[in-house]
């Protein structure tokens, strides 16, 4: 894990039921200011969950058990709103979908990168620190306002309408998410049927020019999957 955590410690909770990944993991964040709990089935990772405070879950979809849907599920009922990253062979449109509907953050699919699911980490530590006053996102130089509704960049304000402001405001909420345009339309537009549009490209393309096409690009286009939310230094 890079220095960039924004904790001397982050307490992190794996729900996992493969010891391989879980030892795979451990090892990775061994020398890290990570400390890494485990679980191996369902009910042990709910119970834990909701008996502590955690910087960060990370939760497998497929467990013995309990399920890591109906896990997630029952963590938001009791209002923990820790961050939460589903790491998952589960990887359909309608999986990430129902994943990140259910009050998921991110959403990883195995097989995985280390390095990856480290910088998905900091990502979510980052934000869960920046997201400690509710009424703000922020990624990069840019923060949205959600009382106001306002979007500024490196201090300045933008005009941004209000479909692209949900759009900006969905991506924000889960950067370092690959979003293919069906899934957009899905969480974005409320459209769960096949449909010929462009509203996905047109909508991506007016919010980049509203972002300004001569400051760093953030939304990213990766080519045969979708959108991304993603700074250019990671």
């Amino acid at each position: 894990m890079s220095q960039e955590i924004p904790h001397s410690v982050a307490h992190l909770l794996l729900v996992e039921d493969d010891v391989n990944t879980v030892g795979y993991i451990e090892r990775f964040f061994r020398n890290s200011h990570v400390h890494i709990t485990t679980a191996t089935d369902g009910i042990s990772g709910r119970d834990l969950a909701t008996s502590r405070s955690w910087d960060c879950i990370i939760l497998d979809r497929r467990l013995p058990r309990m399920d890591g849907l109906t896990i997630l599920t029952q963590i938001r009922a009791e209002n923990i709103q820790t961050p939460v990253l589903f790491l998952t062979t589960m990887d359909g449109i309608h999986d990430r979908v129902s994943g990140l509907r259910s009050g998921g953050d991110d959403y990883l699919v195995k097989p995985f990168a280390l390095t990856e699911l480290s910088a998905r980490v900091e990502s979510l530590l980052r934000r869960s620190k920046a997201l400690s006053n509710d009424t703000r996102l922020i990624f990069a130089d840019i923060e949205i306002d959600l009382l106001a509704r306002e979007v500024r960049r490196a201090g300045t304000k933008l005009y941004i309408q209000a479909q692209e402001l949900k759009l900006l405001e969905y991506f924000m909420r889960h950067p370092l998410v690959i979003f293919s345009r069906e899934m957009l339309l899905q969480t974005v537009w409320d459209i769960n049927f096949p449909i010929r549009t462009n509203l996905v490209e047109t909508h991506i393309s007016r919010l980049r020019e509203r972002l300004g096409r001569d400051a760093p690009q953030l939304i990213h286009t990766v080519k045969g999957k979708g959108y991304i939310l993603r700074n250019p230094e990671i």
